[in-house]
């Protein structure tokens, strides 16, 4: 009796093509290793850091899909917690991602430490007072109750759970979120940060950016397999992806019109919106065209009912997910501090000057370990578990009327 092959879908396997995937996230994850015993050898003096920018490009990769595995969950909270039924079929992969995106995420913290045996000390050791130490309880919870909705979700005796824990998820990864933008919101010192929009302006942002995730890996995923989207769901998620995307840009104009609106931020404004350098160039051109406008404009074409155009879509809200992490955390530390407003004052530590960054392949290297440990999990829980959207139509159809 032949031994029963594990696979992306029982409509067929292809163990060569897995284990070529395993192989390339497994090589990245080698390049990532290098990078992080050569900096644990060398030191962050070997990295583009310095006292003035200590959140380099690691930070960016991060941050980026700490907030993405928060939003990718909102596909599953929709089903769920919501009641729609196309959502509830894409329940299981958006949990499975959710886990798999923030321990991506950590994992670059971790190995971003100047000390990561330290790790330790920050797990058993609380100050509740900082904003660090309860994103750690926030982020131990998310795995916690997002592995316990999963359970929920995959064993038929508990499916009656899986609405008061999905519940419980949705409130736990919007409260997850709030504390990541509130990072940057309580840096009273930081020009570009100190701002009580970051917090629910971090919230939206994850909605887009999970979902453009989403919506990549179902789509690699139909691919593997041979099946084609059907266009109801496809037009479901491109229109929601939508409505988030100009949700973002939304918001990303009161944050800059609000601060325009105080004298004591004009500078800060000009410098990341004008003259700043890199920055503006990332935030107009990157950000905004290719994050924001470009896919509205390609979503709601006459090519927008296709896959391709949707998968495209979603990939620039990706790239633009991480020029908006560079814009905000690089930049908010390049802009020099105003460490006495109201005075002027001199020392040896570059008081007033535009702090430069240009980040190393290590720091790259480090990042790109942490979408290829996502990569790694989601490929491999994948293949041994039914994470497959299975839909049935005749449920859509009613949804629908």
């Amino acid at each position: 009796m032949p031994s029963q092959e594990f696979c992306l879908s029982p409509r067929e396997c292809k163990p060569g093509q897995f284990w070529s995937l395993l192989a390339v996230g497994g090589l990245v994850m080698l390049g990532t290793l290098a990078a992080f015993f050569y900096l644990e050898h060398h030191g962050h003096v070997m990295t583009g850091m310095n006292n003035q920018i200590v959140w380099g490009l690691p930070h960016v990769f991060a941050v980026f899909l700490i907030v993405a595995a928060s939003g990718v969950l909102n596909v599953a909270s929709i089903g769920s917690v919501f009641g729609k039924k196309m959502y509830k079929a894409r329940a299981p992969l958006s949990g499975l991602l959710a886990i798999a995106m923030l321990a991506g995420g950590l994992a670059v913290l971790v190995l971003d430490l100047g000390r990561p045996d330290r790790l330790i000390v920050a797990m058993t050791h609380y100050n509740f007072k900082s904003i660090f130490a309860l994103n750690m309880i926030f982020y131990n919870g998310f795995f916690a109750i997002v592995g316990l909705y999963l359970l929920t979700l995959m064993d038929r005796r508990l499916n009656h759970w899986s609405k008061p824990v999905g519940l419980l998820a949705f409130l736990w990864r919007l409260a997850l979120t709030t504390a990541t933008g509130s990072i940057f919101g309580f840096l009273v010192a930081r020009a570009g940060y100190n701002s009580a929009l970051y917090a629910p302006m971090f919230i939206i942002y994850s909605f887009a950016y999970g979902l453009a995730v989403f919506i990549l890996v179902q789509s690699v995923m139909y691919k593997w397999n041979n099946i084609q989207v059907d266009e109801r769901i496809l037009s479901r998620l491109k229109n929601l992806l939508a409505i988030f995307i100009a949700a973002c840009l939304y918001f990303t104009a009161v944050l800059h019109l609000t601060n325009m609106y105080f004298a004591k931020q004009w500078e800060f404004e000009r410098f990341i919106l004008l003259d700043g350098g890199i920055y503006p160039l990332l935030f107009w051109g990157g950000q905004v065209f290719l994050g924001g406008i470009l896919p509205l404009v390609m979503i709601f074409s006459r090519a927008g009912k296709s896959p391709a155009t949707v998968f495209f879509a979603a990939l620039l809200v990706v790239l633009g997910g991480h020029f908006q992490m560079y814009v905000t955390i690089i930049g908010g530390q390049a802009f020099p501090l105003d460490l006495f407003p109201g005075y002027a004052e001199s020392s040896s530590f570059f008081d007033g000057v535009v702090h430069g960054y240009t980040p190393t392949i290590w720091e790259f290297l480090l990042g790109i370990g942490g979408i290829a440990t996502a990569f790694l999990i989601t490929t491999a829980a994948v293949r041994v578990l039914k994470f497959m959207p299975q839909d049935d139509f005749k449920d859509i159809e009613l949804e629908a009327h």
